[in-house]
């Protein structure tokens, strides 16, 4: 697989997440903590039904991010994505990489030596 073609990969991956998951709104999507717990359960259910993460401030600042469980696993899927690309270019940076007909000979070896028995 060719540079470009993880790039392409990376950019399709990454218009999913942000077609997923909005940004917050400054004048909506940050309360303090204070309110988030008066009305815990209200928050979940609107951050489950918009995908709009809620920032959570504490004495004024940032303290926490509520995503709901799609836009976590999305989150998640990319960061694995991501070191899944970069541990690959290393690889190949670093010369650990084997010639496409070895391996496709090998696969052969294995499937024959597996059907044989």
């Amino acid at each position: 697989m060719s540079r470009w073609l993880f790039q392409d990969l990376f950019e399709d991956h990454e218009k999913v997440i942000i077609k997923t998951m909005k940004p917050p709104r400054i004048s909506e999507d940050i309360i303090p903590v204070s309110e988030f717990k008066a009305r815990a359960a209200e928050w979940l259910r609107r951050v489950a039904a918009t995908n709009q993460p809620l920032v959570i401030t504490q004495n004024g600042k940032p303290a926490g991010v509520l995503l709901s469980p799609g836009a976590f696993d999305l989150l998640a899927e990319r960061a694995r994505f991501v070191d899944s690309v970069e541990q690959g270019l290393a690889d190949s940076e670093a010369g650990r990489v084997t010639d496409q007909a070895k391996v496709a000979a090998e696969m052969k070896t294995r499937y024959q030596t597996r059907r044989g028995r």
